[in-house]
């Protein structure tokens, strides 16, 4: 079984936060894929579907962000699951608005819903991070998470939520660069592309003494004394009859 498990506060009040990203995102996986209406278990609303042949539980935490890894680790016990069985979708605020990134592991960030996450579920679990952007003051940043999306979050939020439910199969087959081009096109950005490595700048690596007597296009003057003029000799010096 795999668990996607969105990160968010639960009550009306929070339902349009920027914060409540993550609940979001499950709730158009939840919709889009014909899981089970949601239901009330582990301290948290659960629903229960197929993606890509495997069996999913979306879960919605109702412990509060700073508690989610409460409920989600207490689902995860229940059916004897390891971190490589849960992805975890939330906001990430050191994102631009309607980015996304995903990794298996690392740091929490400063994202308290990701460090309940860590102490109650392992680290070694994939993280979906969906960007909400930073209000640019640390001050702001309690009002900003917590406070609506503007209507005109509505321009990248909807097409990369509805992508995300689209496109759900990807995330749980693992195919994440394809899953991040999906949603980089969704969202008006550029496919992100691996781009061949750029020949390092400065002169070239020096050539040793063998490879300089066999580069005939290019003669080198090569050491007249020592044992390595010795071995150049007997390598490419004239053969006696």
């Amino acid at each position: 079984m795999i668990i996607l498990a969105g990160l968010g506060n639960p009550g009306a009040q929070y339902q349009k936060n920027r914060h409540n990203i993550g609940f979001m995102a499950v709730d158009a996986i939840q919709r889009r894929h014909g899981f089970s209406p949601w239901a009330k278990k582990f301290k948290a609303e659960i629903a229960e579907g197929t993606l890509a042949g495997e069996k999913v539980m979306l879960i919605k935490p109702q412990t509060f962000m700073n508690l989610s890894g409460e409920s989600v680790g207490e689902a995860m016990r229940f059916y004897k699951l390891s971190p490589e069985n849960l992805i975890a979708i939330y906001d990430e605020l050191d994102l631009l608005p309607g980015k996304a990134r995903i990794k298996t592991g690392g740091g929490h960030g400063g994202h308290n819903g990701i460090k309940s996450l860590d102490a109650h579920c392992g680290l070694n679990y994939r993280r979906l991070r969906l960007g909400i952007g930073h209000p640019g003051d640390k001050s702001k940043v309690h009002n900003h998470v917590l406070g609506d999306f503007a209507k005109v979050d509505a321009e990248w939020l909807d097409p990369l939520l509805e992508t995300l439910a689209d496109n759900a199969e990807m995330l749980v087959r693992g195919e994440d660069s394809q899953l991040m081009n999906k949603l980089a096109l969704a969202t008006g950005a550029k496919a992100e592309e691996e781009k061949p490595a750029k020949a390092p700048k400065g002169p070239k690596p020096a050539q040793s003494h063998i490879h300089q007597a066999r580069n005939f296009n290019q003669p080198k003057k090569l050491p007249e004394k020592g044992p390595m003029a010795e071995m150049l000799k007997k390598m490419f010096g004239p053969k006696s009859d």
